[in-house]
């Protein structure tokens, strides 16, 4: 991309692919310049099943969002999600040997080293390594412990594992279709920025993210991530249930579900019938409102009551970890009807539907703040923000580096001492992953 301030998020889904082109305007909130969408083909549960196919849907989304915003689009920042994902939790430490000097970025990036030589299953990788809070000598509950004194430094993790094959594939995708990958991001994080607000995160918050063939848990407490898990069944199973069960084509049902779909069966009276063409030379089918929300009423709940379970493994029912912000739904399927009811019914917790529009600008488009597009905003609002944290620390460490050589030129002799090296960008870990999987795809043309 030509200019600076802008950036581009792919979401790659399973039955949708968005590319979205957005800048930072002048009081901060997001503008949406263009955003292109095509069906997924050859994307299963959030898995790379085609590789020739998901080339052409993520090309076509592409297209079609140069052509609204008359940009020309280079790289992207693309999100990660599908069955393969899952997270575990970890502690882990390291004994530094001069505990006389404060602890440094290099004793955080050790025990973080160290974290990612954990032995994982056959065709794993660690993809994300997420220090939750620290332990000082013992002293625990330590946020940042930089610059503190002390000879053991202990961590809880929150680790990502992923599938490499999977991973691997959807950047052959993007760079099959002819684009750079300037970032990974996880999808459910990528939501969370979306459609969150810190004080929900502070609160205690779980976001549900419903998708076309996955649904993502993401829960925060005290502002830090502190469960992921990935339900292998969203939105599909819902229209295939619909069309077994009202023995029609796939179209019709996805028809059936967004237009007249509920999940709660007791609003629909049993004389609401909805008429439905036959096929070629066939009879137009009846089907009852009523049956139709049995069908879907009966696989929302298993979807939600696997969510719900996720949420109490967490321990929400314990006092220290309780949720107080309760669930917020996102994704496409958190616009089926009534289903804030029912996910409140089931959990008891207190449920709202998360539209990305907070840090949009006031003048976006009804299409984009839907729930359907959290994913692309939030990975556009990922790009942007660390474009802005790399240019404030490129800022800073140049006004260091200027002010080491003026207090270090008065000594004739010394001079050849003096480090001129910038000082260690404080990267995300994620970002540092990231740049290694780069490198390995670029290794691999």
């Amino acid at each position: 991309m030509e200019h600076e301030n802008i950036a581009v998020g792919l979401d790659i889904g399973t039955t949708k692919i968005v590319a979205m082109i957005g800048r930072k305007n002048e009081y901060g909130k997001m503008e949406i310049l263009g955003i292109g969408k095509s069906k997924s083909l050859g994307v299963h549960r959030g898995v790379v099943n085609n590789i020739t196919q998901t080339i052409q849907s993520i090309q076509q989304a592409v297209q079609d969002a140069e052509a609204s915003s008359d940009m020309k689009i280079s790289d992207v920042v693309v999100g990660i999600a599908g069955q393969h994902i899952r997270s575990l939790q970890h502690s882990d430490y390291i004994t530094r040997t001069n505990s006389d000097e404060v602890i440094d970025e290099a004793d955080i990036d050790r025990l973080c080293n160290q974290v990612h030589k954990l032995v994982m299953l056959p065709g794993e990788e660690i993809i994300h390594v997420l220090p939750q809070d620290f332990k000082v000598d013992g002293q625990a509950e330590v946020k940042e412990p930089i610059g503190m004194y002390g000879g053991r430094l202990e961590a809880n993790f929150h680790v990502v594992v992923g599938q490499v094959s999977s991973i691997r594939n959807i950047g052959r995708c993007v760079k099959s279709a002819g684009l750079e990958l300037s970032g990974i991001t996880l999808e459910p994080l990528a939501s969370a920025n979306a459609v969150l607000s810190q004080e929900e995160k502070e609160a205690g918050v779980a976001l549900i993210d419903i998708g076309g063939g996955t649904t993502d848990l993401a829960i925060f407490k005290d502002g830090i991530i502190r469960h992921t898990a990935v339900i292998p069944f969203g939105g599909n199973v819902i229209t295939e249930d619909i069309k077994e069960g009202c023995s029609i084509i796939e179209k019709q049902a996805e028809l059936l579900k967004i237009k007249f779909g509920s999940a709660w069966p007791g609003e629909n009276k049993d004389n609401e019938i909805v008429s439905i063409p036959g096929l070629r030379g066939r009879e137009p089918k009846e089907i009852t409102l009523k049956n139709l929300s049995k069908i879907i009423h009966a696989r929302v709940v298993e979807i939600i009551e696997q969510v719900y379970l996720e949420i109490k493994n967490y321990g929400h029912e314990e006092q220290k970890k309780k949720l107080i912000a309760g669930i917020v739904l996102t994704g496409g399927g958190a616009q089926l009807k009534h289903l804030k009811q029912l996910v409140e019914y089931i959990s008891g917790m207190d449920t709202r539907i998360g539209y990305p529009n907070e840090h949009l600008a006031g003048d976006s488009d009804a299409e984009t703040t839907s729930p359907m597009f959290a994913t692309a905003v939030g990975l556009v609002l990922d790009s942007l923000n660390n474009r802005e944290r790399t240019a404030q620390l490129s800022t800073a460490a140049t006004a260091e580096e200027a002010s080491s050589m003026e207090t270090a030129m008065p000594e004739g002799d010394e001079v050849e001492a003096v480090d001129n090296s910038t000082p260690k960008e404080r990267k995300r870990f994620f970002d540092k992953w990231a740049e290694k999987f780069k490198e390995f795809l670029d290794n691999a043309e």
